[in-house]
């Protein structure tokens, strides 16, 4: 399972053009042969990303990437380790400062205490009352407090642990804060008014 890979090993390399962030995100990549398989970032810059996975790519292999919250990258495999590899992105300028500002709010949303990006407008569901699947298949009726294109705020009787990964109703997403009676929850992807609508009406 995703979430028992082991952690990206620390690496020191003053070379890097770019400095990373930690991160703890789901993703899949698509190798030359097409073949494509499940992984986690644990770190990435707005120029390379490291990648946990059991699946040994070759040296140089050209990879496509998508990660949760940062979408589609393409780059090279540039170095090879235990349990991953490193990936040097290839990308514009401008792609490279959108990606910046995304590591940068990935990197602080904690530190300032925001389970889901306040930018986002409130919206009411017309259903509060939707069903709540953990990793592990245990099942459990919650009311949803709070929701937004980002997340959900969930009251709950069972508050799964910061990072446990969960569907509500069909939408993927994972446990980012502990709230009274309940969790916060953020989206594996950023949502439209109208996915949000077709999921808890």
């Amino acid at each position: 399972m995703l979430n028992v890979l082991p952690p990206i090993p620390a690496v020191a390399d003053d070379r890097r053009a770019f400095k990373r962030v930690n991160v703890d995100l789901l993703g899949r990549f698509m190798l030359e042969n097409r073949s494509e398989y499940p992984c986690r970032i644990g770190n990435m810059s707005p120029g390379d990303v490291g990648v946990v996975t059991p699946v040994v790519p070759r040296a140089g292999e050209r990879v496509i990437l998508y990660a949760d919250h940062v979408g589609r990258l393409e780059g090279a495999v540039t170095r090879l380790y235990s349990g991953g590899f490193a990936l040097v992105t290839q990308a514009t300028d401008r792609k490279r400062e959108k990606l910046a500002a995304k590591l940068m709010w990935l990197a602080n949303r904690h530190e300032l205490s925001l389970p889901e990006d306040r930018r986002h407008e409130r919206i009411e569901p017309r259903n509060p009352v939707i069903e709540m699947v953990l990793e592990d298949g245990r099942r459990y009726e919650v009311r949803i407090q709070d929701l937004s294109l980002s997340g959900a705020a969930v009251l709950c009787a069972v508050r799964p642990a910061i990072g446990a990964r969960l569907t509500l109703g069909t939408m993927h997403g994972r446990v980012v804060r502990q709230i009274e009676d309940g969790v916060a929850i953020e989206f594996a992807s950023l949502q439209t008014p109208e996915s949000l609508d077709r999921n808890f009406s």
